[in-house]
């Protein structure tokens, strides 16, 4: 066996192993609040949601990479491509969009506790996961058939995967692109509110925290992972964007696909960790079922 194909083996067998990691984690955790009825809080169900999507956006892009490793043509048709700029785009805004709902219901927890039953009803929260899930699928629906117009003078794509600016750059140089980049600064504007919208809400809950003890031990147990989970998307999409406008060529290429990959390694095998540790229900109810096992 020559080394390229010892190499190209470890790496099959990594991301075999990690899609396995990410799936497993992620659908334990689901089931985990699905079955449980004392888990059928508003908090928990957003993490499912949280989960459920973690599970779309990295399903829509192992799988066929994973089949593109294994053989020796590494195609995509047009129309796979722009599929596949559609799950990755809606996967990472809607991620941001849960944790936006998420940041919403930790303030009304927290700041304004006698209020939040009576506003936080099972409609209520539906119409919040659907806000979170569909406001993405729509904008990037808009986006896509945008870029399905344009005439493609090119045909490659160096990265790993398929991303609706990288197509857009391979437009032919007469192709209108004016609407693609007015709905990409939308979209910036749309996602950019998010963010301000998450900061604006941890900074009352910080100031009313700093007040009450019994407070400051509520955001320890349910804002702390919330927060962390906040900063690495935000670290890790920050990272991506930059270097997918600004990046360099002279990086090896598995750096460069290690970079473009990032938002599908590590929030997705992150996030459910994290919550399953910190949230006292979610831990001591996987503590039970282990030591129920170990009997």
């Amino acid at each position: 066996m020559h080394e390229d194909d010892i190499i190209l083996y470890y790496i099959i067998l990594y991301y075999i192993i990690l899609y396995c990691v990410i799936l497993f984690f992620n659908i334990s955790l689901v089931l985990l609040i699905v079955l449980d009825e004392s888990l059928h809080e508003p908090m928990y169900i957003l993490l499912s949601s949280f989960c459920i999507n973690a599970l779309y956006g990295t399903t829509g892009f192992y799988p066929k990479f994973l089949s593109d490793l294994l053989s020796s043509s590494h195609r995509i048709s047009y129309e796979g491509c722009l599929l596949q700029g559609f799950i990755m785009y809606s996967f990472a805004c809607c991620d941001l969009s849960i944790l936006t709902v998420m940041a919403f219901d930790r303030y009304l927890a927290i700041c304004r506790p006698l209020h939040y039953h009576s506003f936080m009803t099972k409609r209520r929260l539906s119409q919040l996961v659907c806000f979170s899930w569909l406001t993405p699928f729509c904008v990037f629906a808009i986006n896509v058939l945008l870029t399905a117009r344009l005439k493609l003078c090119g045909i490659n794509i160096q990265r790993a995967l398929c991303l609706n600016w990288l197509i857009v750059q391979l437009a032919c140089p007469e192709a209108d692109t004016f609407s693609n980049n007015i709905s990409a600064y939308v979209i910036l504007v749309i996602y950019l509110s998010h963010w301000l919208f998450i900061i604006c809400t941890y900074i009352y809950i910080i100031k009313t925290c700093v007040r009450s003890r019994e407070d400051r031990v509520k955001f320890t147990q349910t804002c702390v992972p919330h927060l962390t989970s906040v900063i690495i998307n935000f670290t890790v999409l920050a990272f991506d964007s930059m270097y997918l406008r600004f990046g360099s060529r002279d990086l090896s290429q598995s750096l460069k696909n290690f970079i473009a990959l990032e938002f599908l390694i590590i929030p997705p095998v992150m996030n459910p960790l994290m919550y399953g540790f910190k949230l006292t229900k979610i831990r001591n109810r996987i503590l039970s079922l282990i030591y129920l096992k170990g009997k």
